[in-house]
């Protein structure tokens, strides 16, 4: 595919690009997503071009505490950052910046001043540990980071060779708001090229590798003017929140691309468990809402089965939007919230290979245990394993394309995942007769537990790194509350005894290496892990222990 100029200096991200052949084919049969132009600055397209059309004193984001920013507080801080990472930190078109941190409004104005700034934006987890956090940023060259002052030990412990590191809400000279504060807005946001890479996203795999997926600016607004216009429909005076982390690109879109594309607000958490949703859906009458399925059946619980005489129960008669993404939602949660609340779930699949939710359905178009139709401007498919589409009612792997599809950085594994210009989502599936998709399983070994992706591999190499750990395998197991959980076998060192006290010695030393979610939820100790002749683990013996 033949790419417009760059407006990058530092080319290394769009160097690193799957050769022609391997990028999926890619539509733009909607007439907004034909009528990008050549040259597309997301950053100013979500802040500026919003400015102009709904004007500065609407309320942008709000902390959870009290604290509001407007349209206008929200671009002059993004401006000031932007002429910080320019003028002060030397960041060039091109170059990665790291962001960390939690989910506050200071660090979603760091991503739109990275995009302003004409940079690539790598948003990791603050949860994330030093080794994890090495690897990405290495394999992303990054040359800065922007991190939340409170959870910088694990970032300067990565050691990342030549990574300048400006933290923000801290109380020194060199803080990086201390540092804005010096500089006059506005700024002049690069003149990217629409295909210019805006963000790299990082994903792990079934061998616990990371992948990089590289999205550009016209993706951003792509994810934005399929799903959010087309199915989920927000308005001006919506207010959003939700419980993903910006490092996640579901969190990165119902948190930030969609309330800003279309003029609303958002509420950001820096703790966002179904309790505290909760209470933010009351305090801040919050009417579009975005999380698990495991966070939707825990707030049932906190809502109670029945209508609460006492008045006691959460007020979440604002909500008229409820999405649910991340992991399989099923029919009965569905039903249960609907019963509730009297709002239909919107359910959805998407992908960080593919930014955001790109099969889902909304009002009457709901089919409950369905995931929906493809959204308006994607297609879909079924597919054996050589890539023959499947009749209706035959389980097959998803195949989907769009206006944005897997780039991987510099991986092979671009052509498992790109075969004959779709992308095969390794979701096991089935397209019913009228069209809807119903999901079946994953495709491969990936654990999804409450809406978090975890590689078994990388959890069993972190069980490995413990001195009295010989072998181990982890595998997913079926569970009511997550959708799954991490359950790890182990086979220990002689005299080591198996235990309690051991597996928790264990969990708490993959905590330290790995982001706490990844910790097994069981270790079951075994003699001997279970293989065939020729030495391969036999994992589904494991994930069936009966």
């Amino acid at each position: 595919m033949e790419l417009t100029p760059s407006a990058h200096l530092d080319t290394f991200a769009r160097d690193q690009l799957p050769p022609p052949e391997r990028w999926p084919h890619l539509l733009f049969e909607l007439p907004e997503l034909a009528a990008y132009p050549d040259r597309l600055n997301c950053g100013a397209e979500l802040l500026d071009r919003t400015v102009e059309r709904f004007g500065a004193d609407r309320p942008a984001f709000l902390d959870g505490e009290g604290g509001v920013w407007s349209y206008g507080d929200l671009l002059d801080r993004v401006d000031r950052v932007a002429h910080v990472l320019t003028t002060d930190l030397g960041v060039r078109p091109g170059n990665r910046v790291l962001l960390r941190g939690p989910t506050t409004p200071w660090l979603a104005a760091c991503w739109l001043a990275v995009m302003k700034a004409g940079a690539v934006a790598v948003t990791v987890l603050a949860q994330q540990r030093a080794p994890e956090l090495a690897v990405m940023a290495e394999a992303a060259r990054c040359s800065h980071a922007l991190c939340d002052a409170r959870v910088l030990d694990d970032l300067h412990a990565a050691a990342v060779p030549g990574l300048r590191i400006t933290p923000f809400g801290g109380d020194g000279p060199d803080d990086l708001l201390a540092l804005a504060a010096r500089h006059p807005k506005p700024y002049e946001a690069v003149a990217t090229a629409a295909d210019d890479v805006a963000l790299i996203a990082f994903t792990s795999g079934t061998t616990g590798r990371p992948k990089g997926c590289v999205h550009f600016h016209r993706d951003v607004l792509a994810v934005a003017d399929t799903f959010s216009a087309h199915v989920l429909r927000p308005v001006p005076d919506d207010v959003f929140a939700g419980s993903p982390p910006l490092a996640f690109t579901f969190g990165l879109g119902g948190l930030v691309v969609f309330p800003l594309r279309a003029g609303a607000s958002a509420v950001l958490l820096e703790q966002a468990g179904p309790k505290q949703l909760l209470a933010a859906i009351g305090r801040h009458r919050v009417s579009v809402l975005f999380t698990a399925p495991t966070a939707y059946r825990v707030m049932l619980d906190e809502l109670g089965l029945g209508d609460a005489a006492d008045g006691a129960a959460p007020d979440i008669s604002s909500l008229r939007r409820c999405v649910s993404a991340g992991e399989n939602l099923p029919e009965a949660t569905w039903s249960a919230w609907y019963a509730r609340t009297g709002v239909r779930l919107i359910n959805g699949i998407g992908a960080t290979e593919l930014l955001h939710i790109f099969i889902s359905a909304a009002d009457g178009d709901i089919r409950p245990g369905t995931t929906g139709r493809p959204v308006p401007g994607w297609q879909a498919r079924v597919v054996d394993h050589a890539g023959h589409e499947v009749p209706d009612g035959e389980e097959g792997l998803l195949a989907v394309r769009g206006p944005v599809g897997c780039r991987y950085l510099a991986d092979p594994r671009q052509a498992e995942y790109v075969r004959e210009g779709w992308n095969l989502t390794g979701d096991t599936y089935v397209r019913r007769p009228d069209g809807w998709f119903r999901y079946v399983s994953r495709a491969d070994d990936m654990i999804i537990s409450a809406g978090y992706n975890i590689a078994g591999p990388q959890v069993e190499e972190a069980l490995l790194d413990h001195p009295d750990v010989v072998e181990a395998a982890v595998v997913g197991q079926p569970d009511d509350l997550r959708g799954q959980v991490v359950v790890a076998y182990a086979v220990v060192r002689d005299g080591v005894a198996r235990d309690s006290v051991t597996a928790a010695a264990l969990r708490a030393f993959v905590r330290g290496r790995l982001a706490p979610y990844k910790s097994p939820r069981r270790i079951v100790f075994l003699d001997a892990l279970p293989r065939t002749p020729t030495g391969k683990l036999q994992r589904f013996r494991l994930r069936d222990p009966a």
